[in-house]
C-alpha cells in the first residue's frame, strides 16, 4: 500500500460528525486522549488514538444517526475517570465481562456512544458462547 501523509493511519477510519468540529476535537482530546493529526479547513480534523484514527467532521443541524464506537485502552479505570471528569455522560461504568474484557460506555457531547475496552485475559470464545471463525 502506498504511504500518504494526507491520510490517517488505520484500515478503517470512521468519520464522526459534530455540530462544532473545533469544540468536538477539543473535547475528544481532553476527555478521551485523542491526538490531533491534521486539520482541513474548519470542517474536518484527523485524530489518532493508539494505532487507529477517526475523522471529526462538521455537521450542521441534528445528527442522525448517532454513532457507536469502540476503542481499546490500557487502563480502562483511569480512562473512565478522565472521561467522567470532562463531562462524558456515563451509560455504563467499568465492568468485567466473561469474554476477557473490562469495559465502560459513555456518551460524548454530540450524543455518540463510546465503549472503551481493556483486555484482562485471553479467553477462548467457546467459553462464553462465541464462535471463532478463521
Amino acid at each position: 500500500m502506498v504511504q500518504n501523509k494526507s491520510m490517517p493511519p488505520g484500515s478503517v477510519i470512521p468519520e464522526v460528525p459534530y455540530p462544532d468540529v473545533t469544540q468536538g476535537v477539543h473535547w475528544l482530546s481532553q476527555a478521551f486522549g485523542f491526538k490531533e493529526r491534521l486539520r482541513i479547513g474548519g470542517h474536518r480534523v484527523q485524530l489518532t488514538f493508539g494505532d487507529g484514527s477517526i475523522v471529526a467532521t462538521s455537521h450542521e443541524g441534528e445528527i442522525r444517526p448517532r454513532y457507536t464506537l469502540m476503542a481499546r485502552v490500557q487502563d480502562v479505570d483511569a480512562h473512565f475517570e478522565r472521561a467522567k471528569a470532562h463531562g462524558a455522560r456515563v451509560l455504563s461504568p467499568p465492568a468485567d465481562y466473561p469474554y476477557g474484557e473490562r469495559q465502560y460506555t459513555v456518551e460524548d457531547l454530540a450524543g455518540h456512544m463510546w465503549t472503551f475496552s481493556q483486555s484482562t485475559r485471553d479467553v477462548d470464545p467457546a467459553e462464553w458462547g462465541g464462535e471463532l471463525i478463521l
